[in-house]
């Protein structure tokens, strides 16, 4: 991977990763446009670092408020039930366990059968209708102080279909939020915080690999994930507020075009599904 690639998929990583509309298909499909090739389930996990990070800036006074009630919560079991904070605490680990139990089983899917460009054009178009669809007929009655372990379940196996490209982690989880019957702000808040630990989990997890035979260097990989971090920053304050007037039709529409042209584009020999550009 070469320094221009780094900064243009962090860019990409940055742009997508908050919005539904899937950063890890974004990643694929942007490298194979541009004659890159496959830029590896490990640079697209560590990457994610950046994005995360940006997340616990944007949301620090939250989340130092959750981390705390979890500690309080440690000494006094009950409280998890009086706090919303500490519950809210709990119902993200409880939600995490999902992708974490489910991204350990399929590894060598993810790595691989599940980067199909088929498949991401797929999944982009059905989960774009899905979100649609949950958004239109989804009640506004539920704040975050709502949530249950049920709920927080739920939350958690929509994030874990993220682990195919294409699904889009917010997309998912936002989409499991609203035919639950929360607000699109609630929902998308829980969002970013429920991915906080997955994805660095991922991210650490998958260091390992970077640098390897089948994975780019250390440099470029560290410079892909800072470019990711500073844009991923400015889109989660731009969209926390875009929401509050805004549906989500505009993301559902781009998903769904994207998905056409990419099954016209491999149909018609233009790209192969599972190396980039064709020959």
């Amino acid at each position: 991977m070469s320094w221009l690639e780094a900064v243009v998929l962090g860019l990409i990583q940055g742009l997508t990763e908050f919005l539904p509309i899937s950063s890890s298909a974004h990643l694929r499909v942007g490298a194979a446009f541009a004659g890159w090739g496959d830029p590896g389930a490990a640079f697209t996990a560590v990457s994610q670092i950046g994005t995360e990070t940006a997340v616990i800036i944007y949301f620090r006074k939250k989340i130092g408020r959750i981390f705390a009630a979890w500690f309080r919560s440690l000494r006094n079991p009950r409280t998890w039930r009086e706090d919303p904070e500490s519950r809210m605490a709990w119902l993200v680990i409880v939600g995490t366990l999902p992708i974490a139990i489910l991204g350990l089983l399929f590894q060598e899917s993810i790595e691989h059968a599940f980067r199909d460009l088929r498949l991401i054009a797929t999944t982009l178009i059905v989960f774009g209708l899905l979100l649609g669809w949950a958004d239109w007929i989804g009640k506004k009655r539920y704040s975050l102080d709502h949530l249950t372990i049920p709920h927080g379940l739920a939350y958690g196996f929509a994030q874990a279909l993220a682990l195919v490209p294409g699904v889009s982690r917010s997309g998912g989880t936002v989409t499991a939020g609203r035919l639950l019957g929360y607000r699109r702000a609630e929902a998308t808040e829980y969002a970013f915080l429920l991915a906080v630990p997955a994805v660095f989990a991922s991210g650490l997890y998958k260091l390992t690999d970077i640098g390897g035979a089948d994975a780019p260097a250390w440099g470029p990989t560290i410079v892909g994930t800072v470019v990711a971090f500073l844009v991923g920053y400015a889109v989660i304050a731009w969209l926390m507020k875009y929401i509050t007037t805004h549906s989500y039709l505009p993301f559902v529409v781009y998903r769904i075009l994207l998905g056409v042209v990419l099954l016209a584009l491999v149909g018609f020999g233009v790209l192969a599904p599972d190396a980039g550009p064709a020959p």
